[in-house]
């Protein structure tokens, strides 16, 4: 089973490259499954729910998102009605929204997908991680409830992230992390079978600070005074992830790459996939 996930889009630019490219990239690819995180998508922080179902249209099966999941108090609304729409799962208990879907890929497959969100400099803080983890992996075991997991894991920390991977290792298919914008280089398959990565990126330009114009940022170092609002940068945008081959027999990951197409950072498509 194919599955492409892509990390946080960044304002208009990185959003309207995922819509753009991401049909054809599951048509040439003949992906499977798609997940894409969307907490960053509406101007840097939040998301629409306008957004929101044109990343479905564009062949997204579920949008993940992590601490800026309220930003636009819309989503406060439609989170509770959108089974594809998920916040962190470790919210306290009346939260809106969910935290946990399990949906059919196209090849047939149940496909647990997990967002959950990290404590270590993390605003806010939410309910243990691991123990959301555990709760989940109890009520919904991969190889019975479900055919493969994967946990979108949006964290600071890479130690936590590293973690919060070999705790869940060898039951779930895949920890992705998100939050950080930056595509890390340490994709591996942990030695029970789950694929890992620290952060898959973002989808955005990546002449800025975070996807974030740079001018203001940089003020902020120089001067600690703020002088305008962050805005997301408008160049064009790279868009980052990471391409998983999950076995059909065990739901854990045989073959894992990044990806990463734009005018910025060295472009890559997994190599299994061409």
């Amino acid at each position: 089973m194919r599955v492409l996930f892509l990390g946080d889009m960044v304002g208009r630019t990185g959003r309207t490259a995922v819509w753009e490219r991401l049909p054809a990239l599951i048509s040439d690819l003949g992906l499977d499954f798609v997940i894409v995180n969307g907490e960053n998508a509406a101007g840097g922080f939040g998301i629409t729910q306008e957004i929101y179902q044109n990343t479905l249209d564009a062949g997204a099966d579920v949008v993940t998102t992590g601490n800026h999941v309220w930003d636009q108090r819309e989503a406060l609304v439609f989170a509770s009605r959108e089974d594809r729409f998920l916040r962190p799962l470790n919210f306290p208990a009346g939260t809106p929204g969910h935290g946990i879907g399990v949906y059919q890929a196209r090849n047939g497959a149940r496909i647990l997908v997990s967002n959950i969100m990290g404590r270590v400099f993390m605003h806010p803080d939410l309910d243990d991680p691991f123990a959301a983890a555990e709760k989940m992996l109890t009520d919904s075991p991969m190889g019975d409830a479900v055919d493969a997991a994967i946990v979108d894991f949006h964290a600071e920390a890479t130690s936590e992230k590293m973690c919060f991977g070999h705790f869940v290792d060898g039951r779930v298919s895949a920890v992705i992390g998100t939050h950080t914008h930056q595509p890390t280089a340490d994709h591996q398959i942990l030695d029970g079978g789950t694929g890992y990565i620290s952060d898959a990126g973002m989808c955005g330009d990546y002449n800025s600070s975070l996807g974030m114009d740079k001018e203001e940022p940089l003020n902020r170092f120089l001067s600690k005074v703020p002088r305008n609002r962050f805005e997301a940068a408008s160049g064009p945008a790279t868009i980052c992830g990471l391409g998983l081959d999950i076995s059909d027999r065990t739901g854990l990951t045989e073959k894992i790459a990044p990806l990463r197409l734009g005018p910025r950072l060295e472009e890559t498509v997994p190599s299994f996939w061409a």
